[in-house]
């Protein structure tokens, strides 16, 4: 099996919950900012419990949007997923945000990253440069442009988003339509050429889909989130007790 990183989503603002996730042996766990009620507090508390557990701590944020980039990166984040990057400019501006002058334009903060303005050499010069960058691709304009968008440096991979994606085409969830296929395809045949991270949500706590997609090329998967792996396991549970 190809070299995979595997994550999960953390939807749930509670650091108990990330240390749980993180003991079940995921390599990286994603903090969710985007589709949430977590605030920059909780996130931070969220990171710094997945990081104890010597795990990667990714953030997607809400939009590409520079003060939170800053903000998350600040809390110590070591890597970004940015929502909805549709074009190769999209990908330059979370570059900037991403990156300290004079390779990007990310501001000088002094905060949990920093050590708390006792370490902001060594952040700079070590950490910095090692932060993650995940673009979204879920818009058929992102399609059009995924080979500008891959191209630009300091984008270190893509993460496909089909829900919106088919969306964006008038044709929501219609994964059985041919223009959907096809777009899909355009991604999977379009990221061969890049030495950069293929990434997929498979939403189903099922690893027989995870499998599925690292045998179509998928190396940076989010196995389902923590509210999922919670509510099927005890649904499952409880409908084998009232039905035995």
């Amino acid at each position: 099996m190809k070299n995979v990183q595997l994550g999960s989503w953390i939807t749930l603002n509670h650091p108990s919950i990330a240390e749980i996730m993180a003991d079940a042996g995921f390599d990286w766990l994603c903090v969710d900012l985007e589709h949430s009620v977590t605030d920059y507090f909780e996130a931070q508390q969220l990171i710094m419990a997945i990081q104890s557990k010597g795990l990667k701590a990714f953030v997607r944020v809400g939009e590409n949007n520079t003060r939170i980039i800053k903000r998350v990166l600040d809390a110590g984040a070591d890597g970004i997923i940015v929502p909805s990057v549709n074009s190769a400019a999209e990908a330059r501006k979370a570059v900037d945000s991403v990156k300290y002058p004079p390779f990007g334009k990310r501001g000088v903060g002094l905060s949990r990253a920093q050590s708390y303005g006792f370490g902001f050499e060594k952040y700079r010069d070590t950490k910095a440069k090692e932060i993650v960058l995940i673009v979204q691709i879920e818009h058929i304009n992102a399609i059009r442009e995924l080979d500008e968008i891959l191209s630009i440096e300091g984008v270190d991979g893509s993460f496909i988003g089909p829900y919106d994606l088919s969306g964006s085409m008038g044709l929501p969830g219609a994964w059985d339509k041919q223009e959907v296929k096809d777009a899909l395809l355009i991604y999977e045949e379009t990221v061969k050429k890049y030495n950069k991270l293929v990434g997929y949500h498979v939403i189903s706590p099922n690893f027989e889909l995870v499998n599925e997609k690292v045998e179509k090329g998928y190396d940076f998967i989010a196995f389902s989130l923590d509210t999922l792996f919670l509510g099927e396991f005890a649904r499952n549970q409880v409908n084998k007790f009232k039905n035995h």
